[in-house]
C-alpha cells in the first residue's frame, strides 16, 4: 500500500476482518413490536415488525441487528435482500415517540458513488416528547480518538457541516487520511447520529455516537459499499470506544459552526 497512490488502498471487504471486536451485543427488545412511522408530511415513511432477528418490513423480510443506545432508545440495521443496492439505518427513540431513518444507496456513479437520504419520522400512536431529530453543528471543532479493536483505532477531525477529515491509527490503514463529506443529526442532547460518505473507497458508514462523557465515548455502526471487484457489495457492523483529543475554539467571525 502506498499512501499516495489511492488505487492501492484496501478496499472495504478487505478492512471487515476484525473490526467488530468492540460491537456491542445485540438485543432482542424490540422483539414483537411493530413500528409505523409517519413523516413531518403526515405521509407513511416505514413500517416495520420485529421478531428474534428478523425485521418484516415494506420491502420484505431481512435479518437485522438491534442495539441498545441509551434507555428506550435503539438502533436496528438490515441489508434488505429485495433492494441489494440498500442499507437501511432505524434509529427509534421508544421514549420521545420519534424516529430517524437513514437509507444509503450505492449508485451507478457520482462523486461519491454511495450516498444517503436522512428522513426523520414519528411513531404512530405514541405521544411526543422532546425535539425531533435534526442536523446538528455541535461535534464541528472536536478531535476525537475512535478504537474499534485491539487492531484498528482511527481519529476524526470535525471540521465543517459537510466535511470530517480522518486519520487510522492503528491497523491494515495505518497512515492514511483524507476528508470526506459527513453529516450530523442528534437524537438526544450529547448523542449523535453521525455518518460519512467516502470519495476513493465506494463505501459510506452510519454510527450513533454518544458523546455526552468526553472522557468514554461509545459508538455502534455499520460499513456499506462496493466490494474489492465491484460486483458485489459490503455490509458489516461494529462498534467503537473514543474519547475526545482536543476541541478547538474558532474566532466568531470564522467559526465554521457559524456560516
Amino acid at each position: 500500500m502506498t499512501l499516495s497512490d489511492t488505487s492501492t488502498w484496501l478496499p472495504l471487504d478487505g478492512l471487515a476482518p476484525g473490526f467488530d471486536e468492540n460491537k456491542a451485543p445485540t438485543v432482542g427488545d424490540l422483539h414483537g413490536r411493530t413500528v409505523a412511522l409517519v413523516g413531518a408530511d403526515g405521509a407513511a415513511v416505514l413500517s416495520a415488525s420485529f421478531t428474534g432477528a428478523k425485521v418484516v418490513w415494506d420491502h420484505g423480510v431481512d435479518d437485522c441487528e438491534t442495539f441498545l443506545v441509551d434507555e428506550d432508545l435503539y438502533y436496528s440495521q438490515w441489508h434488505p435482500a429485495e433492494r441489494p443496492e440498500e442499507a437501511v439505518s432505524l434509529f427509534l427513540d421508544l421514549r420521545a415517540g420519534r424516529a430517524l431513518v437513514v437509507t444509503t444507496t450505492i449508485n451507478g456513479g457520482g462523486t461519491p458513488r454511495v450516498t444517503q437520504v436522512f428522513t426523520p419520522a414519528t411513531i404512530e400512536g405514541e405521544i411526543l416528547s422532546g425535539e425531533a431529530p435534526a442536523p446538528s453543528r455541535a461535534l464541528i471543532g472536536r478531535r476525537a480518538m475512535w478504537v474499534y479493536s485491539q487492531e484498528h483505532a482511527y481519529e476524526h477531525v470535525y471540521l465543517s457541516p459537510h466535511w470530517y477529515t480522518w486519520q487510522c491509527l492503528a491497523g491494515p490503514e495505518k497512515g492514511l487520511a483524507d476528508t470526506d463529506e459527513n453529516s450530523v443529526y442528534q437524537l438526544r442532547p450529547g448523542i449523535y447520529v453521525f455518518t460519512w460518505r467516502e470519495k476513493v473507497i465506494h463505501c459510506a458508514s452510519v454510527t450513533v455516537a454518544d458523546h455526552r462523557d468526553v472522557h468514554r465515548l461509545r459508538s455502534h455502526g455499520v460499513l456499506f459499499g462496493l466490494n474489492e471487484t465491484g460486483d458485489g457489495q459490503t455490509h458489516f457492523t461494529f462498534g467503537a470506544h473514543g474519547r475526545l483529543l482536543s476541541n478547538t475554539v474558532h474566532p466568531e467571525e470564522y467559526d465554521p459552526a457559524l456560516g
